[in-house]
């Protein structure tokens, strides 16, 4: 008699005899439970980016109010935001300008996260040009719809276009969303019920190792997976289950959109009209600080340290014909620092081998330091410091001649207006950030639960819907005292 089928191919032996037939083998095949020997395996990620969030700006300048084996695995973790190269950008086609950027998504793991009315920038590295708009209508898997803010087409604001859509060499990335009053959000590619949720993912290696709003969605089933990766955020979120990553990059992501689309909010040029909720023409948009010091500050083209003083001196003397305030600080990208510390270093070309840099603390033997975090020319004193946004790869670094926004100059002052609310007048900042608020509403940074897991038993969904919202503006006060430096 047999039974069919059988399962294992253990032999039982009469002698407690160790032999091949009596075990279980665990490296006969390539599917087995466990190797014979484990790798050696890192329980948490590597931080090849260090801290990759990029607010902070407003902060320092502004101000917030109402309104062990033979082989060693390791994994790294990718970028946080949301950025794409070598897209193509196809005629004006459509109300409004808009136009279809295809996204390279067959190029390796690629796929399209953005989501319906998310702001873009778009920058072409072969003309130097830029343009911003909003993703008009719901993705598809390989390309969005973007309505330009500008009032005319991509094309004629310098975009290279490509015929067809076909794949270019334009770089795109979100820098937030805008919403208009009472909608809802918008949907991403192949989702119709809420925005594309952007799960983390990270590199492994063997042997070499207006209206903000965002939304992460994690299922019930997913929140109870166990990873291998310790995971760990820059706000202190840790553990082994990956949702808790994923919520927490969203949040940090969100949080960034606060202060980037502060920073590059546009006013939308189009005409008011039209029924649908998700069109940009229906949303005015907002000026963030770039747009303000086009529009009323100082712009500076191609600084460099090749003239000397004497080109900083100029605006020095501009400075003069407007507020004059006394203390400034400087807000650079990397190259536009150097700059300024190889104008200072030409003033004083050192003698017998030294350099004179400071008050005649240098010598041959010390080390030398070239760079300045502080100067003072004429009765205006300066305070210098990296601008991380400009730096990163994800935003606007990264890429050789398309740097067109290389710094800016903030007064470090306040001003007097008269607050309605208060009834009196009150001294600001120059630059500070408004949000909406009541004693029943605080839109400031808002975030709640939604769904059926996770702790919020709103639906039947099982899932957790993590919401984001804030409603803001950025007041850019007595912008004549702002330099904005650009690139030529």
């Amino acid at each position: 008699m047999s039974l069919t089928p059988q399962f294992g191919a253990i032999d039982p032996s009469p002698t407690q005899t160790p032999s091949p037939s009596a075990y279980l083998a665990f490296n006969g095949g390539a599917n087995d439970f466990a190797q014979q020997y484990l790798p050696e395996i890192y329980e948490q990620e590597v931080e090849r980016y260090g801290n990759r969030t990029l607010s902070g700006f407003l902060r320092m300048v502004g101000a917030e109010m109402p309104m062990t084996s033979d082989q060693v695995i390791w994994s790294e973790q990718n970028r946080l935001h949301i950025s794409y190269e070598n897209c193509g950008v196809a005629a004006a086609a459509g109300a409004n300008n808009q136009s279809v950027v295809t996204i390279p998504v067959a190029a390796g793991s690629i796929e399209n996260v953005i989501s319906q009315n998310d702001t873009v920038v778009l920058l072409d590295p072969a003309t130097g040009a830029e343009a911003k708009g909003i993703v008009c209508a719901a993705p598809a898997a390989g390309n969005v719809t973007v309505q330009p803010f500008g009032a005319t087409t991509f094309a004629a604001q310098g975009i290279t276009v490509s015929g067809g859509g076909a794949t270019g060499a334009v770089k795109m990335f979100v820098y937030g969303s805008a919403y208009g009053k009472g909608t809802t959000i918008g949907t991403g590619v192949g989702n119709s019920a809420s925005r594309v949720s952007v799960d983390p993912s990270f590199t492994q290696f063997s042997n070499s190792p207006v209206i903000i709003r965002d939304q992460y969605v994690v299922t019930g089933s997913d929140m109870a997976q166990i990873g291998w990766v310790e995971v760990a955020t820059e706000d202190g979120a840790s553990g082994y289950l990956w949702y808790l990553k994923a919520e927490s990059e969203t949040r940090l992501r969100f949080e960034d959109y606060l202060e980037m689309a502060m920073v590059e909010g546009e006013l939308n040029a189009n005409p008011v009209a039209g029924a649908d909720v998700y069109r940009t023409a229906l949303l005015p948009g907002t000026q963030g600080l770039f747009a303000a010091i086009r529009d009323r500050g100082n712009v500076e083209v191609g600084f460099t340290a090749a003239a000397g003083l004497d080109e900083f001196d100029a605006i020095l003397k501009n400075l003069d014909t407007q507020g004059a305030i006394e203390e400034n600080m400087l807000f650079l990208q990397r190259q536009t620092s150097l700059d300024f510390d190889d104008m200072l270093a030409s003033i004083s070309g050192g003698f017998a081998g030294g350099t004179a840099f400071g008050l005649f603390e240098n010598s041959e033997e010390m080390a030398l330091n070239l760079g300045f975090s502080g100067f003072r020319r004429g009765s205006y004193d300066f305070y210098k410091t990296d601008w991380k946004y400009l730096n990163d790869a994800s935003t606007r670094g990264a890429i050789a001649g398309i740097n067109s926004i290389e710094g800016v100059l903030v007064p470090a002052g306040t001003s007097t207006v008269y607050d309605q609310i208060l009834g009196t007048n009150i001294r600001r900042p120059f630059l500070h950030v408004r949000y909406r608020a009541s004693q029943g509403d605080d839109r400031r940074m808002k975030s709640w639960l939604t769904g059926g897991a996770g702790g919020a038993m709103t639906s039947t969904l099982d899932a957790m819907q993590v919401n984001f919202l804030s409603e803001r503006c950025l007041v850019t006060q007595a912008a004549n005292n702002f330099v904005l430096f650009q690139g030529i």
